[in-house]
């Protein structure tokens, strides 16, 4: 395999993400709509270029991690866009969280042209992206799969294959941010209620996070919402409502009813309309406080 990759989308997790490939060996060619961002990897070997299309090398390897569809549909289909250079046998790898549809919609587009779209969504937050931690999953052609293996593996602690169905990664993604922002309603409001009848909520989380929940989500975000510390920012909460809309656009394309994607809709949306779109997405929970009259 070619030690070239290209890179668009330089932010909390792109970056550190371009950063370890570097740090593996690759000679990584980077781009980012705002253009200073790539200045602290440019000084430790990339190669900052002005157009998505400038970092692909035909018949290469593209990562994109950018923040929504329509900004994964202009990198690739748009003026300057991947698809313009990356040519037969080129494959993308889009670590975006879209929609299923949307994973559909670039396979059919690389298909077209003789290239390959392999749907990566990661799981972890900036500081699993920094130390190469994440969890990744796959669904795509199974020979561009095992062809970006060593890309994969250069940033991630495990890769998880979910077959060959364009947006089945996605859909393991979409679950997986969804049952995160059901996990953290949970805790604010168990921890509220701790709080109103005058229980620490940091020694409930304590004990309940070592006990019935020892997992991540718990001990990590439970500790934060229980301190009601939500820097720094690892994810927006304008991000994170984007996520449960996907949620509840893959249930109605599935014609299924989501009652609690709804309800964390609701949160979310109104945390963003008091002015914390940008705050972490673990800030939903001081709407739980605020409802309580705390």
């Amino acid at each position: 395999m070619s030690k070239a990759v290209g890179f668009i989308g330089l932010g909390n997790m792109g970056h550190p993400i371009a950063a370890n490939l570097l740090k593996a060996g690759f000679r990584v060619h980077v781009y980012n709509r705002s253009a200073a961002k790539a200045k602290p990897l440019v000084e430790q070997g990339a190669h900052q270029v002005e157009r998505p299309c400038d970092v692909v090398e035909p018949g290469g390897i593209v990562v994109s991690m950018v923040a929504n569809d329509s900004a994964l549909e202009d990198i690739t289909l748009g003026e300057g866009g991947i698809l313009e250079r990356l040519g037969p046998d080129g494959i993308h790898i889009s670590m975006s969280s879209v929609a299923p549809t949307t994973a559909e919609k670039m396979t059919d587009e690389h298909t077209k042209r003789g290239s390959f779209y392999v749907a990566s969504p990661v799981f972890g937050r900036p500081d699993a992206a920094t130390a190469a931690a994440l969890w990744v999953c796959i669904s795509g052609p199974d020979a561009a799969k095992e062809r970006i293996r060593p890309v994969l593996e250069a940033v991630g602690q495990s890769i998880f294959d979910f077959g060959t169905a364009p947006g089945a990664a996605n859909v393991v993604k979409v679950i997986g941010n969804f049952w995160i922002v059901a996990a953290m309603e949970a805790m604010a409001e168990g921890l509220t209620l701790a709080e109103k009848n005058g229980v620490e909520r940091t020694k409930v989380i304590e004990m309940l996070s070592q006990t019935l929940f020892p997992g991540r989500i718990y001990q990590n975000y439970g500790s934060a919402i229980a301190r009601k510390s939500y820097t720094p920012v690892g994810f927006e909460m304008k991000l994170g409502l984007k996520d449960i809309n996907l949620a509840l656009h893959t249930a109605e394309q599935s014609l299924m009813p989501m009652p609690l994607a709804s309800l964390l809709h609701d949160r979310l949306q109104t945390g963003i309309a008091k002015g914390r779109g940008e705050m972490d997405w673990m800030a939903m929970s001081l709407g739980v406080s605020e409802d309580a009259g705390l």
